[in-house]
């Protein structure tokens, strides 16, 4: 064991020592930290809804734009950009006063929201979506960075557990405020709405939070922390991924995968990404991804469990409702309510997760619950037909609800429970960084193969109707865009075409099982082990 130790375990001492003053010096007391988790919770919930809110739209806006093929982008645009700038605030709360940061992670969010409520067209929405991401990382990475620099090791799977079901709050009251705005005003409500949200959760952080700095107050340089953005990083791994995803949105659709575009969009992706790996590897503790922290299992562990669950997580988010509204033929405020059983099951699941972690000293017993319960809900939501019940329907979101929220808040404990303080801020930015890239990618993934299945089902199963005319038109169109006498069979064709859309999602819950065995059983009970988290 003396000879294959872990980076945490070799700088243990100095960590019990810093975490020793944090308890004494840095934690807030009662009040103030009420103040603060108010705070925390009530910006958790603006991002939260604002993910959740347009599922529901989703179908009007094909219909005002005529844009069914652009559903893909409207949530991988604000995840590209959400993780593409993650790292960079991460390192941004490192140098600079982190309540600075935060507000102007809030504004660039909120700018982004008034541009997606005001656009004329499809593209400029996407555009609104891309800025509102940028911020969005920031304020989410803040909200995890503020957990841990407010609250002990032990009691921070409660708090980020109660985070996790803000957002699941936000989840469940995305939809139907969506809906309600949708059906009785107008869907770009769903982005105004944004902005007096960001109000109040602006003013809390400029007042009541302390303007304490990141760990990296001497390198004060411009130069310096130019050098340590690792702009040359940013620069391939941004392009990179959107070539990556502009091949897999048009592979199949718009360009037969062999066309020259698709293959050399993919041989880019390729070239960019494997230089943003190089840049990494070779620029050390000044990489986006420092290598010190990537090699400890618990992160890249975290990252790849996390990765497969937010991103099945976030495929059934936005497929669901489509189903709903396309299948069952629900109005955008009705699919809200019928999306209510996922939501909620994954709001109460979040927290009694977060909880338990706290009481029993364990979350890997959680992820393994995900793992489970993920697999076998994404996997009987598959199996849909059109003429499905209430009990399937309603049950099988129930139970894959109850597996996201399980486990979803250890990808967040484990770094914050393995890493020295110092090195929180880039080892939660990088969980982020890797769930939002994965589903941004497999968000992108799904569309494509619904896309490509609709129209191989419709050719088969209704070969007279016109397939681009259905792709061109809005979800809820169906009945309008071919005759009477062929709408059973059409509707028919584009529920497989979803259920087999639901195979993403029962992929990456069945591949986040390589993630949940990657981490180690680590006790969060300071109780337990004074120096640290105790391995065993």
């Amino acid at each position: 064991m003396s000879s294959d130790r872990s980076p945490l375990e070799k700088e243990r001492p100095q960590t019990t020592n810093d975490a020793s003053q944090d308890t004494n010096t840095h934690y807030p007391g009662p009040f103030k930290l009420a103040v603060i988790v108010l705070n925390l919770n009530l910006a958790m919930f603006l991002v939260g809804i604002d993910n959740t809110i347009i599922s529901s739209a989703i179908p009007k806006i094909t219909d005002q734009f005529h844009a069914l093929g652009d559903v893909g982008w409207y949530a991988s645009a604000y995840l590209l950009t959400n993780c593409a700038f993650q790292l960079i605030w991460g390192k941004f709360f490192t140098f600079y006063v982190i309540k600075w940061v935060y507000l102007i992670a809030l504004f660039v969010f909120e700018l982004g929201s008034l541009i997606c409520a005001v656009s004329p067209d499809s593209t400029t929405l996407i555009v609104g979506r891309a800025i509102a991401g940028v911020g969005g990382g920031g304020v989410t990475n803040g909200s995890f960075l503020l957990v841990a620099h407010c609250v002990p090791p032990h009691k921070r799977p409660t708090f980020i557990g109660m985070m996790g079901a803000m957002y699941g709050f936000a989840a469940i009251a995305g939809p139907l405020m969506g809906g309600a705005f949708t059906d009785n005003v107008s869907w770009r409500w769903c982005f105004y709405i944004n902005l007096p949200l960001g109000v109040l959760p602006a003013i809390i952080i400029a007042f009541f939070i302390s303007p304490m700095r990141g760990s990296k107050k001497g390198e004060v340089g411009l130069i310096n922390q130019l050098k340590q953005m690792d702009l040359p990083g940013t620069f391939c791994l941004l392009p990179g991924v959107i070539c990556l995803l502009l091949a897999l949105q048009w592979g199949g659709t718009t360009y037969a995968w062999k066309n020259g575009r698709i293959i050399a969009l993919f041989i880019l992706a390729g070239i960019l990404l494997i230089g943003f790996i190089v840049i990494q590897y070779f620029s050390g503790d000044r990489a986006t991804v420092p290598g010190r922290i990537f090699k400890n299992r618990n992160v890249w562990g975290s990252c790849l469990f996390g990765s497969c669950v937010t991103a099945g997580f976030f495929v059934m988010l936005y497929y669901i409702p489509i189903w709903l509204q396309a299948i069952k033929g629900a109005s955008a405020i009705k699919s809200g309510v019928m999306n209510l059983p996922m939501m909620l099951s994954y709001v109460i699941f979040s927290f009694m997760g977060g909880a338990l972690t706290s009481i029993i000293g364990y979350y890997v017993p959680f992820a393994y619950l995900t793992v489970v319960l993920m697999s076998i809900g994404s996997g009987l939501l598959s199996t849909l037909d059109v003429n499905a019940g209430h009990a399937k329907w309603i049950g099988y979101q129930v139970i894959f609800g109850a597996g996201v929220g399980s486990g979803l808040q250890t990808a967040f404990a484990a770094p914050q429970c393995v890493l020295p303080l110092e090195d929180i801020p880039i080892g939660s930015a990088v969980v982020i960084f890797t769930e939002n890239l994965a589903s941004a990618i497999f968000v992108s993934v799904a569309q494509n193969v619904f896309t490509n299945q609709l129209k191989t089902n419709i050719a088969t199963y209704v070969p007279t109707a016109d397939a681009s005319a259905i792709l061109s038109g809005g979800a809820t169109d169906i009945k309008g865009l071919v005759p009477a006498g062929l709408y059973d069979s059409v509707l028919f064709a584009y529920n497989k075409s979803l259920d087999q859309t639901f195979y993403v999602g029962v992929a990456l819950s069945c591949c986040a099982a390589f993630g949940a065995l990657g981490l180690q059983w680590v006790s969060v009970k300071k109780n337990k082990d004074t120096n640290s988290a105790r391995l065993t």
